[in-house]
């Protein structure tokens, strides 16, 4: 994709603005505000002044080519072969940085995984699931944290909400939202057929407190005592938490130790779903084209299957099969899918800028 060089000098002239205006700016707000833009502009800055160095040092290069001494053109040659190698992957980087992109491809997470249908056997598939995501947060230098949890009868959770914090958390976890269908024979199962059972999985983006606004006529907060599998898992005391957003009849929980945690968890997964309403009333295009983001992410749409005797992994969006079920579930081959889901995002979403400069 040849961009135009008006768009790539735009990049460049705004990247030195807001360093301009950082240097003289003396008002907090202001700080701040340019910061945050000069982190996001930076990565493409870099992006665009690595391809216009390779541009230039072509160009250079060229005229060397075409001189007199031979040696001298025999190098430069190799030397610009060695960089048309390099041009369209530089290219396709500026491209990719330059394309409609999710706003909070960067941000930390809210994940909620619940039992479907399926009984015992989709509470212990929701705790798979869940162990999955929690291993391959660790792997990559993510901390989990439970918010809420619902233990199912037998093991594993009829529901369990958590925030996983980092960098690039929902960018990689985004797709994950859907029905996700297992195939095998439970552990109860005594003529060995096999069952299928589901668990739904939401991702949301963590948002920071300036972002979303909750009055507090707008809530009710109820504090009751948790119930759980017994033992320690059960609060001698009302501390558990339930937030009921009165507008959107949203409801929240958080049952931990500590009252005053547990409040702070449950806002901050409120906050979570009340952002994810704004999201999709404010992009209006999300639930009519969704070629961008690989499948609506709809709780309602089947989007993956385990298949265990088999170790069959599929995924519906993009008739991806892979056969390694054991090494994904437990979190250590998880990017073999999301990675093909990434790739698929950036394909549309550098046909999207294609059209727009066409």
């Amino acid at each position: 994709m040849r961009l135009p060089q008006a768009r790539l000098d735009q990049v460049i002239d705004r990247f030195r603005e807001v360093e301009a205006r950082m240097a003289a700016a003396s008002d907090g707000g202001e700080i701040v505000r340019l910061s945050k833009e000069h982190a996001e502009i930076r990565p493409v800055a870099d992006a665009v002044t690595a391809l216009e160095k390779a541009r230039s040092e072509r160009a250079d290069l060229e005229e060397m080519a075409a001189g007199d001494d031979p040696d001298m053109a025999g190098m430069a040659r190799d030397e610009i072969a060695a960089i048309d190698e390099q041009l369209p992957e530089l290219e396709r980087a500026v491209a990719l940085l330059l394309a409609p992109r999710d706003a909070d491809e960067n941000a930390s997470a809210i994940l909620e995984v619940r039992a479907g249908t399926g009984g015992d056997e989709a509470a212990l598939f929701a705790g798979d699931l869940f162990r999955m995501y929690s291993r391959y947060a660790q792997n990559r230098g993510w901390r989990v944290e439970v918010e809420s949890v619902s233990e199912g009868e037998a093991g594993g959770y009829k529901e369990v909400i958590a925030s996983i914090t980092g960098e690039g958390v929902f960018g990689r976890l985004k797709f994950e939202s859907g029905v996700h269908r297992v195939q095998r024979v439970p552990a109860t199962e005594t003529q060995g057929r096999i069952h299928t059972s589901a668990a739904t999985v939401a991702v949301l983006p963590e948002v920071e407190d300036v972002e979303i606004e909750v009055r507090d006529e707008d809530i009710r907060i109820d504090t009751y005592r948790s119930s759980g599998a017994g033992g320690q898992h059960v609060n001698k005391t009302d501390s558990a938490v339930r937030i009921t957003h009165l507008p959107t009849g949203i409801v929240v929980t958080s049952s931990e130790k500590s009252q005053h945690q547990n409040r702070a968890r449950a806002m901050k997964v409120l906050k979570a779903k009340l952002y994810e309403q704004k999201r999709d009333a404010l992009d209006s295009a999300r639930s009519e084209s969704r070629k961008s983001q690989v499948g609506s992410g709809d709780r309602s749409e089947r989007i993956r299957t385990y298949n265990f005797p088999q170790a069959r992994v599929t995924d519906h969006r993009i008739n991806l099969t892979l056969y390694n079920l054991p090494k994904i579930i437990e979190g250590e081959a998880l990017d073999d899918v999301i990675n093909p889901l990434i790739a698929e995002d950036q394909a549309a979403r550098l046909a999207t800028l294609e059209d727009s400069l066409n």
